[in-house]
């Protein structure tokens, strides 16, 4: 298997091919050691049902063309420990949006796509979080820092004094009525209520985990953050580009992710 090495070893022109894996796309580029992208963004639409070899095998086939790079990065839509995949609730479903399906649920549950990815492209390969990669983008390293990101579900990633904090999923507590925060404030619902009623359930959901985790600093992204104004995230928040889920790549290799 290849193996990741330390960030000291990497040339100082190193490229990574960064992948961010989302549950109704999947987007690749290669980025610098700047965290400049250096090629365009190229994406697919994320296939269902998608079982893990399918999955990296359109990751594969997606970054085919981008050759060249020293390692690999994968922003991953689920809770991932050492590149296994412990839960996704987005690709276990057999269509977008639809119910969980346990047979799928059961596939990706112990899948270790890091190291599958690893073999398929013959490099070094990380897979995190996407939440946490879109933070190493983003975060200043200043005080505790926390990220949101909203999209098909709900993403949460902390940072402390700069150190990404080991995963939690938050998104998976307690909404309202009977919801959690993943499904309230997730794309299906904001289609179903309204982008006026589901952005009012976001500035909920910011109190709510402000009164949890005291953060320092909020940094609100996936591709739902461009139906929120400044004034959803209150002062200590601000909107972060898409991109950050691709540029983060880079940094992930200098954290203990």
């Amino acid at each position: 298997m290849a193996t990741a090495r330390t960030a000291t070893t990497w040339p100082t022109d190193v490229l990574t091919l960064a992948v961010d894996i989302g549950g109704s796309g999947i987007k690749a580029s290669i980025v610098d050691a700047q965290a400049v992208m250096v090629s365009e963004r190229v994406r697919v639409d994320t296939p269902y049902p998608c079982p893990p070899e399918l999955l990296v095998e359109t990751v594969a086939g997606l970054a085919q063309p981008m050759l060249g790079v020293n390692r690999v990065s994968v922003g991953f839509p689920g809770l991932v420990r050492d590149g296994r995949v412990i839960e996704v609730p987005s690709l276990s479903r057999s269509v977008y949006g639809g119910d969980r399906d346990p047979g799928l649920a059961a596939q990706w549950h112990g899948f270790d796509l890091g190291h599958a990815l690893a073999q398929r492209f013959g490099l070094p390969t990380k897979v995190v979080n996407d939440a946490d990669m879109q933070g190493c983008a983003v975060v200043l390293g200043e005080g505790l820092e926390f990220v949101l990101t909203l999209g098909t579900g709900v993403g949460t990633a902390l940072f402390s004094n700069g150190a990404l904090l080991p995963h939690l999923e938050l998104s998976h507590g307690p909404f309202k009525g009977g919801l959690s925060f993943d499904i309230a404030l997730g794309n299906a619902q904001r289609k179903e209520i309204g982008n006026e009623r589901w952005s009012k359930r976001v500035r909920r959901a910011i109190v709510a985990f402000d009164e949890m985790l005291y953060f320092d600093h909020l940094y609100v992204g996936g591709g739902n953050a461009k139906h929120l104004a400044p004034a959803d995230i209150g002062p200590r928040g601000e909107i972060i580009a898409n991109t950050a889920g691709i540029i983060g790549g880079v940094r992930v290799w200098d954290l203990d992710a």
